[in-house]
């Protein structure tokens, strides 16, 4: 799998990454801890309704992602992530970094 995007992910004190390939509409999830990677699997593999804002802090559309569609769409879906599995994003988190020193 050649992923086109890449983002850090932490559990606890597991680092780990995702890696997803849009021509696959593919994940592969990359953490040392057995119960956050059947977690965040899992999470990717089902459809979820998410509410995209608009114009103000108060407009929002209720949007039915599949986390593997696109890349836009896994992006917009992993912003959940947490809330359903405790699995962080690290956004600002070196993903490089990461892979090269997959723990703290």
């Amino acid at each position: 799998m050649t992923p086109t995007y890449s983002v850090a992910i932490s559990f606890g004190k597991d680092l780990g990454w995702l890696d997803y390939d849009a021509a696959a509409k593919a994940a592969e999830v990359h953490i040392a801890n057995d119960t956050a990677k059947e977690s965040v699997e899992s999470f990717l593999q089902k459809k979820h309704t998410i509410g995209v804002p608009h114009e103000s802090l108060t407009d929002f559309t209720p949007v039915e992602v599949d986390p593997l569609a696109d890349e836009r769409s896994f992006e917009l879906g992993i912003t959940r992530l947490w809330e359903e599995t405790g699995v962080s994003v690290d956004w600002s988190r070196p993903v490089d970094y990461v892979k090269a020193h997959p723990h703290y």
